[in-house]
């Protein structure tokens, strides 16, 4: 509240400084009494605004306005009046303070809160990111590696080392097929030692097709051939490795380099060596060489034997040792060329 007074009488004049001092005493004795009943009123409502936070200007008491309390007699002189408040500058001001008030207690404010644009907002989080696993690539399929096909006419499976000895365990090719046309059937059992590098079966049926070919043995011996995997076999074709080759025809001398056959076992013992490399005589014709060493071989199970060249240029009958040397004669594997 503003501390300045001004003193107010019942015309509501101030008094001048010429006032004459009789009005002037008679003016202040009625002014005190009057000044004592309202400023009881005024110190009452101060004590309320105060408690309310809010500044009372006016006192009403039966209508009129309350006058303040009697300044002292030793200045009688006016004051000059107070400045005029901006009151709305000041409702504005105490609306912005109250609006940004924290209510402590009765009668209290608190500290002011900061401007609601002055409130750094809180930076938002950022929402989780997932990650989806790229599926994995499948497997390239692992290709299984192809059965190496054996060579039709000879049974030998990929790359072939002659190995020079195997250790001379035999197996029998399985398998049975009846002798073809006339003729005394003479069977035949075909067996290849353990370890070689040779498909059996089509070793098999190449020598089962060259002894019932109409070049072989059929006509001048009048035999046919089965094959059979019987023991009681007349005649076994085993292809083995040069040693076992040696032991199984001893005592006839092979040296490990050729091949024979025996009218009294009944065997026709190829060298696997021969079977894979040929003759000289022969060149590259293996195929033709492969016939010769099953028809001369077989030919002494039947009980052939050796024959010489008859002449240089000759066709050269089957039972000269063509895998020594054709003596001049042309190389042939037939007994009827």
């Amino acid at each position: 509240m503003s501390t300045s007074r001004r003193e107010e009488w019942d015309d509501g004049r101030v008094p001048d400084r010429h006032t004459p001092p009789n009005r002037l005493s008679t003016a202040r004795a009625g002014g005190r009494t009057t000044g004592l009943r309202h400023g009881a009123a005024v110190a009452a409502c101060l004590v309320v605004g105060l408690g309310g936070g809010a500044a009372t200007a006016e006192v009403w008491d039966l209508g009129r306005a309350a006058g303040t309390a009697a300044v002292p007699a030793t200045d009688v002189r006016a004051e000059p009046p107070a400045p005029e408040r901006d009151e709305s500058a000041a409702v504005s001001r105490s609306s912005v303070e109250r609006a940004g008030a924290v209510e402590q207690g009765p009668g209290l404010l608190g500290p002011i809160a900061p401007r609601p644009d002055a409130i750094t907002a809180p930076e938002p989080t950022p929402a989780p990111t997932t990650t989806t696993p790229e599926p994995l690539a499948e497997p390239a399929p692992v290709e299984t590696p192809e059965a190496p096909v054996a060579e039709p006419g000879s049974g030998l499976v990929g790359t072939v080392v002659v190995a020079p000895d195997l250790g001379g365990s035999l197996v029998v090719v399985p398998g049975e097929s009846p002798a073809p046309g006339t003729g005394t059937v003479r069977s035949v059992r075909v067996e290849v030692e353990a370890g070689l590098p040779v498909d059996g079966e089509v070793f098999a049926a190449a020598v089962l097709a060259t002894l019932n070919d109409p070049r072989g043995w059929s006509v001048p011996d009048g035999v046919t051939f089965s094959r059979t995997a019987a023991d009681d076999a007349s005649i076994r074709v085993v292809l083995a490795s040069p040693a076992t080759t040696d032991r199984l025809c001893a005592p006839l001398a092979t040296e490990s380099r050729y091949s024979c056959g025996n009218s009294v076992t009944g065997a026709a013992v190829l060298n696997f060596e021969r079977w894979v490399l040929g003759a000289p005589d022969f060149g590259d014709d293996l195929a033709t060489y492969r016939q010769y060493l099953v028809n001369h071989e077989v030919g002494h199970v039947l009980g052939h034997g050796h024959e010489d060249c008859p002449a240089p240029g000759a066709v050269a009958p089957v039972m000269v040792q063509q895998s020594i040397s054709a003596q001049g004669c042309l190389t042939n594997g037939w007994p009827v060329p």
